[in-house]
Protein backbone atom coordinates (compact mmCIF):
# COMPACT_ATOMS: atom_id res chain seq x y z
CA UNK A 1 0.00 0.00 0.00
CA UNK A 2 2.99 2.33 0.38
CA UNK A 3 3.62 2.77 -3.37
CA UNK A 4 0.28 4.40 -4.28
CA UNK A 5 0.73 6.83 -1.39
CA UNK A 6 4.32 7.60 -2.42
CA UNK A 7 3.32 8.18 -6.04
CA UNK A 8 0.45 10.41 -4.94
CA UNK A 9 2.77 12.41 -2.69
CA UNK A 10 5.30 12.86 -5.49
CA UNK A 11 2.61 14.00 -7.91
CA UNK A 12 1.31 16.51 -5.40
CA UNK A 13 4.84 17.77 -4.73
CA UNK A 14 5.53 18.18 -8.45
CA UNK A 15 2.27 20.05 -8.91
CA UNK A 16 3.13 22.38 -6.05
CA UNK A 17 6.64 22.98 -7.45
CA UNK A 18 5.25 23.52 -10.95
CA UNK A 19 2.67 26.01 -9.69
CA UNK A 20 5.22 27.86 -7.59
CA UNK A 21 7.64 28.01 -10.53
CA UNK A 22 4.97 29.28 -12.90
CA UNK A 23 3.82 31.92 -10.45
CA UNK A 24 7.33 33.10 -9.59
CA UNK A 25 8.58 33.35 -13.16
CA UNK A 26 5.46 35.30 -14.17
CA UNK A 27 5.93 37.64 -11.21
CA UNK A 28 9.64 38.18 -11.94
CA UNK A 29 8.92 38.91 -15.60
CA UNK A 30 6.23 41.45 -14.71
CA UNK A 31 8.51 43.14 -12.19
CA UNK A 32 11.28 43.39 -14.80
CA UNK A 33 8.93 44.87 -17.39
CA UNK A 34 7.59 47.40 -14.89
CA UNK A 35 11.11 48.45 -13.96
CA UNK A 36 12.33 48.55 -17.58
CA UNK A 37 9.41 49.65 -19.78
CA UNK A 38 9.89 50.37 -23.50
CA UNK A 39 12.06 53.46 -23.94
CA UNK A 40 12.03 53.71 -27.71
CA UNK A 41 9.71 53.42 -30.69
CA UNK A 42 7.95 50.45 -32.27
CA UNK A 43 8.24 49.66 -35.97
CA UNK A 44 6.09 47.08 -37.74
CA UNK A 45 7.64 44.97 -40.48
CA UNK A 46 4.87 42.73 -41.73
CA UNK A 47 3.71 40.73 -38.72
CA UNK A 48 6.87 41.50 -36.75
CA UNK A 49 7.11 44.36 -34.26
CA UNK A 50 10.58 45.74 -33.57
CA UNK A 51 11.40 48.00 -30.64
CA UNK A 52 14.33 50.38 -31.05
CA UNK A 53 15.94 53.35 -29.39
CA UNK A 54 17.03 56.27 -31.59
CA UNK A 55 19.61 58.79 -30.42
CA UNK A 56 21.14 61.80 -32.17
CA UNK A 57 19.56 64.08 -34.73
CA UNK A 58 22.31 64.55 -37.30
CA UNK A 59 25.17 62.78 -39.02
CA UNK A 60 25.48 59.43 -40.78
CA UNK A 61 23.22 56.62 -39.62
CA UNK A 62 24.74 53.96 -37.36
CA UNK A 63 22.89 50.78 -36.33
CA UNK A 64 24.03 49.00 -33.15
CA UNK A 65 23.15 45.31 -32.73
CA UNK A 66 23.39 43.80 -29.25
CA UNK A 67 24.60 40.33 -28.36
CA UNK A 68 23.16 37.24 -26.70
CA UNK A 69 21.27 37.52 -23.40
CA UNK A 70 20.85 41.26 -23.92
CA UNK A 71 18.74 44.00 -25.40
CA UNK A 72 19.11 47.52 -26.74
CA UNK A 73 19.75 48.61 -23.16
CA UNK A 74 23.24 47.09 -23.34
CA UNK A 75 24.53 49.36 -26.11
CA UNK A 76 22.57 52.40 -24.93
CA UNK A 77 24.43 52.39 -21.60
CA UNK A 78 27.36 54.39 -22.97
CA UNK A 79 28.16 53.61 -26.63
CA UNK A 80 24.98 54.98 -28.22
CA UNK A 81 25.06 58.27 -26.26
CA UNK A 82 28.71 58.78 -27.21
CA UNK A 83 28.12 58.08 -30.90
CA UNK A 84 24.97 60.25 -30.88
CA UNK A 85 27.16 63.34 -30.49
CA UNK A 86 28.03 63.04 -34.20
CA UNK A 87 25.84 60.28 -35.64
CA UNK A 88 22.18 59.32 -35.78
CA UNK A 89 22.13 56.06 -33.86
CA UNK A 90 19.53 53.28 -34.16
CA UNK A 91 19.59 50.57 -31.49
CA UNK A 92 16.98 47.82 -32.00
CA UNK A 93 16.09 44.97 -29.70
CA UNK A 94 16.91 41.84 -31.66
CA UNK A 95 13.90 39.57 -32.34
CA UNK A 96 12.75 37.93 -29.12
CA UNK A 97 14.70 40.28 -26.85
CA UNK A 98 13.61 43.40 -25.02
CA UNK A 99 10.29 44.33 -26.58
CA UNK A 100 10.79 43.00 -30.12
CA UNK A 101 8.63 40.09 -31.27
CA UNK A 102 10.44 36.78 -31.77
CA UNK A 103 10.79 35.34 -35.23
CA UNK A 104 9.09 32.00 -35.94
CA UNK A 105 11.17 29.17 -34.51
CA UNK A 106 12.06 27.73 -37.91
CA UNK A 107 13.10 31.16 -39.26
CA UNK A 108 15.19 32.50 -36.38
CA UNK A 109 18.59 32.67 -38.09
CA UNK A 110 21.22 35.41 -38.14
CA UNK A 111 20.34 35.97 -41.80
CA UNK A 112 16.65 36.53 -41.10
CA UNK A 113 17.41 38.66 -38.05
CA UNK A 114 19.64 40.86 -40.20
CA UNK A 115 16.97 41.19 -42.87
CA UNK A 116 14.33 42.13 -40.32
CA UNK A 117 16.56 44.69 -38.61
CA UNK A 118 17.54 46.19 -41.96
CA UNK A 119 13.91 46.72 -42.88
CA UNK A 120 12.95 48.04 -39.43
CA UNK A 121 15.81 50.52 -39.18
CA UNK A 122 15.20 51.69 -42.75
CA UNK A 123 11.56 52.42 -41.88
CA UNK A 124 12.85 54.37 -38.86
CA UNK A 125 15.13 56.47 -41.10
CA UNK A 126 18.46 54.60 -41.33
CA UNK A 127 19.44 54.54 -45.00
CA UNK A 128 22.66 52.68 -45.88
CA UNK A 129 23.89 52.77 -42.27
CA UNK A 130 27.18 51.82 -40.76
CA UNK A 131 26.34 48.58 -38.92
CA UNK A 132 28.09 47.71 -35.65
CA UNK A 133 27.39 44.43 -33.89
CA UNK A 134 28.79 43.18 -30.60
CA UNK A 135 29.35 39.50 -29.82
CA UNK A 136 26.41 37.45 -31.23
CA UNK A 137 25.15 40.75 -32.64
CA UNK A 138 28.43 40.95 -34.56
CA UNK A 139 27.52 37.73 -36.35
CA UNK A 140 24.15 39.31 -37.23
CA UNK A 141 25.96 42.41 -38.50
CA UNK A 142 28.24 40.27 -40.66
CA UNK A 143 25.18 38.42 -41.98
CA UNK A 144 23.69 41.82 -42.89
CA UNK A 145 26.79 42.57 -45.00
CA UNK A 146 26.93 39.08 -46.54
CA UNK A 147 23.27 38.71 -47.48
CA UNK A 148 22.30 42.37 -48.07
CA UNK A 149 25.51 44.01 -49.29
CA UNK A 150 23.77 46.93 -50.99
CA UNK A 151 21.96 48.14 -47.85
CA UNK A 152 24.83 49.30 -45.64
CA UNK A 153 27.82 51.60 -46.04
CA UNK A 154 30.22 50.01 -43.57
CA UNK A 155 30.69 47.23 -41.04
CA UNK A 156 32.13 47.23 -37.51
CA UNK A 157 32.23 43.75 -35.93
CA UNK A 158 33.13 44.04 -32.22
CA UNK A 159 34.16 40.90 -30.32
CA UNK A 160 32.25 39.11 -33.06
CA UNK A 161 32.16 35.38 -33.87
CA UNK A 162 32.91 34.94 -37.57
CA UNK A 163 34.47 31.48 -37.90
CA UNK A 164 33.95 27.94 -36.65
CA UNK A 165 35.43 26.76 -33.36
CA UNK A 166 36.38 23.39 -31.92
CA UNK A 167 34.51 23.37 -28.61
CA UNK A 168 30.95 22.12 -28.35
CA UNK A 169 27.85 23.91 -27.18
CA UNK A 170 28.15 25.15 -23.57
CA UNK A 171 26.30 22.98 -21.07
CA UNK A 172 23.67 25.62 -20.34
CA UNK A 173 22.57 25.69 -23.97
CA UNK A 174 22.89 21.91 -24.33
CA UNK A 175 20.25 21.69 -21.62
CA UNK A 176 18.01 24.63 -22.53
CA UNK A 177 17.88 24.45 -26.35
CA UNK A 178 16.13 21.02 -26.85
CA UNK A 179 12.31 20.89 -26.53
CA UNK A 180 12.38 19.24 -23.08
CA UNK A 181 14.80 21.81 -21.74
CA UNK A 182 12.75 24.62 -23.26
CA UNK A 183 9.62 23.31 -21.55
CA UNK A 184 11.01 22.32 -18.15
CA UNK A 185 14.47 23.70 -17.43
CA UNK A 186 14.03 27.24 -18.76
CA UNK A 187 11.08 28.05 -16.44
CA UNK A 188 13.02 26.69 -13.47
CA UNK A 189 16.04 28.89 -14.24
CA UNK A 190 13.78 31.87 -14.88
CA UNK A 191 11.96 31.48 -11.58
CA UNK A 192 14.65 30.37 -9.16
CA UNK A 193 18.00 31.92 -10.16
CA UNK A 194 19.16 34.02 -7.18
CA UNK A 195 20.09 37.70 -7.76
CA UNK A 196 23.64 37.05 -6.51
CA UNK A 197 24.23 34.49 -9.27
CA UNK A 198 22.79 36.85 -11.87
CA UNK A 199 25.17 39.60 -10.79
CA UNK A 200 28.12 37.19 -10.77
CA UNK A 201 27.33 36.00 -14.30
CA UNK A 202 27.15 39.55 -15.66
CA UNK A 203 30.40 40.49 -13.91
CA UNK A 204 32.15 37.45 -15.36
CA UNK A 205 31.44 38.57 -18.93
CA UNK A 206 33.61 41.66 -18.29
CA UNK A 207 36.65 39.65 -17.16
CA UNK A 208 39.50 40.65 -16.90
CA UNK A 209 38.05 44.17 -16.61
CA UNK A 210 35.52 45.23 -14.00
CA UNK A 211 31.86 45.84 -14.73
CA UNK A 212 31.24 49.62 -14.96
CA UNK A 213 29.39 51.24 -12.09
CA UNK A 214 25.69 51.49 -12.91
CA UNK A 215 25.78 48.98 -15.77
CA UNK A 216 23.88 46.18 -14.03
CA UNK A 217 21.09 48.51 -12.95
CA UNK A 218 20.79 49.99 -16.44
CA UNK A 219 21.06 46.65 -18.28
CA UNK A 220 18.21 44.96 -16.43
CA UNK A 221 19.12 41.23 -16.46
CA UNK A 222 15.60 40.38 -15.28
CA UNK A 223 14.43 41.10 -18.83
CA UNK A 224 16.75 38.39 -20.14
CA UNK A 225 15.48 35.89 -17.55
CA UNK A 226 11.95 35.99 -18.96
CA UNK A 227 11.00 32.54 -20.23
CA UNK A 228 10.35 33.55 -23.83
CA UNK A 229 13.64 35.43 -24.05
CA UNK A 230 15.63 32.57 -22.55
CA UNK A 231 14.09 30.12 -25.00
CA UNK A 232 14.93 32.34 -27.97
CA UNK A 233 18.46 32.90 -26.68
CA UNK A 234 19.13 29.18 -26.25
CA UNK A 235 17.82 28.26 -29.70
CA UNK A 236 19.82 31.01 -31.39
CA UNK A 237 23.02 30.05 -29.62
CA UNK A 238 22.57 26.37 -30.50
CA UNK A 239 22.38 27.06 -34.25
CA UNK A 240 25.01 29.81 -34.45
CA UNK A 241 28.04 27.73 -35.46
CA UNK A 242 26.41 26.19 -38.53
CA UNK A 243 24.99 29.54 -39.62
CA UNK A 244 28.44 31.13 -39.38
CA UNK A 245 30.01 28.28 -41.35
CA UNK A 246 27.59 29.00 -44.19
CA UNK A 247 28.82 32.62 -44.38
CA UNK A 248 32.58 32.01 -44.48
CA UNK A 249 32.84 31.34 -48.25
CA UNK A 250 31.28 34.78 -48.89
CA UNK A 251 33.84 36.83 -46.95
CA UNK A 252 36.21 37.38 -49.91
CA UNK A 253 33.29 38.90 -51.84
CA UNK A 254 32.58 41.64 -49.28
CA UNK A 255 33.20 45.05 -50.80
CA UNK A 256 32.72 47.75 -48.15
CA UNK A 257 34.72 49.43 -45.39
CA UNK A 258 35.26 46.96 -42.52
CA UNK A 259 37.00 47.66 -39.22
CA UNK A 260 36.89 44.94 -36.56
CA UNK A 261 37.58 45.59 -32.88
CA UNK A 262 38.64 42.73 -30.62
CA UNK A 263 40.37 42.21 -27.29
CA UNK A 264 43.35 39.88 -27.01
CA UNK A 265 42.09 38.67 -23.60
CA UNK A 266 38.62 37.73 -24.87
CA UNK A 267 37.98 34.16 -23.67
CA UNK A 268 34.38 34.08 -24.93
CA UNK A 269 35.06 34.87 -28.60
CA UNK A 270 38.77 34.37 -29.24
CA UNK A 271 40.49 36.97 -31.39
CA UNK A 272 42.81 34.47 -33.09
CA UNK A 273 39.90 32.19 -33.98
CA UNK A 274 37.61 34.91 -35.29
CA UNK A 275 38.80 38.50 -35.85
CA UNK A 276 42.24 37.63 -37.23
CA UNK A 277 41.09 35.24 -40.00
CA UNK A 278 38.08 37.44 -40.74
CA UNK A 279 40.36 40.42 -41.31
CA UNK A 280 42.62 38.34 -43.54
CA UNK A 281 39.74 37.04 -45.66
CA UNK A 282 37.80 40.29 -46.20
CA UNK A 283 39.47 42.54 -48.80
CA UNK A 284 40.69 45.78 -47.25
CA UNK A 285 39.46 44.92 -43.75
CA UNK A 286 41.24 46.40 -40.74
CA UNK A 287 41.58 45.10 -37.17
CA UNK A 288 41.93 47.18 -34.03
CA UNK A 289 43.46 44.68 -31.59
CA UNK A 290 43.19 45.73 -27.95
CA UNK A 291 45.89 44.26 -25.74
CA UNK A 292 44.61 42.80 -22.47
CA UNK A 293 40.96 43.67 -23.14
CA UNK A 294 38.22 41.10 -22.66
CA UNK A 295 34.85 40.56 -24.29
CA UNK A 296 32.92 43.70 -23.34
CA UNK A 297 34.81 46.04 -25.64
CA UNK A 298 32.02 48.62 -26.21
CA UNK A 299 32.08 49.47 -22.50
CA UNK A 300 35.68 48.95 -21.39
CA UNK A 301 37.21 50.36 -24.59
CA UNK A 302 34.54 52.90 -25.50
CA UNK A 303 36.73 55.40 -27.31
CA UNK A 304 38.48 52.73 -29.39
CA UNK A 305 35.06 51.45 -30.44
CA UNK A 306 33.97 54.96 -31.43
CA UNK A 307 37.25 55.37 -33.32
CA UNK A 308 36.45 52.25 -35.35
CA UNK A 309 33.09 53.74 -36.38
CA UNK A 310 34.87 56.99 -37.29
CA UNK A 311 37.37 55.07 -39.41
CA UNK A 312 34.60 53.26 -41.29
CA UNK A 313 32.72 56.55 -41.78
CA UNK A 314 35.88 58.12 -43.19
CA UNK A 315 36.46 55.23 -45.57
CA UNK A 316 32.79 55.36 -46.63
CA UNK A 317 33.22 59.00 -47.62
CA UNK A 318 31.19 60.61 -44.85
CA UNK A 319 32.11 64.01 -43.49
CA UNK A 320 31.71 64.15 -39.72
CA UNK A 321 32.88 66.67 -37.12
CA UNK A 322 36.19 65.81 -35.50
CA UNK A 323 36.21 64.73 -31.88
CA UNK A 324 37.98 67.02 -29.41
CA UNK A 325 41.65 66.09 -28.93
CA UNK A 326 41.04 65.28 -25.25
CA UNK A 327 38.88 62.33 -26.27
Amino acid sequence: MIWPRLVTSLVVLLLILSGATWGLEIWRARMAEQRYPPNGIFVDVGDQRVHMVIKGDHGPAVVLIHGASGSARDLTFDLAPELAKRYRVFVPDRPGFGYSDPLPVDQDTIENQAKLLQKATKVAGADDPIVLGHSYGGAVAIAWAVYQPDTLSGLVPVSAPSHSWDSGLPLLYEITSPPLGQAVVVPLISAWTPPAIIRSEVESVFTPQEMPIGYLHWFGPGMTLRVQTMRVNARQRASLKSEIQAMIPHYPDLDLPVVSVHGTADTIVGEQIHAVPFTNEVPGAELISLDGIGHMVPHVALQQTVAAVDRVAERAGYSIPMRPAAE
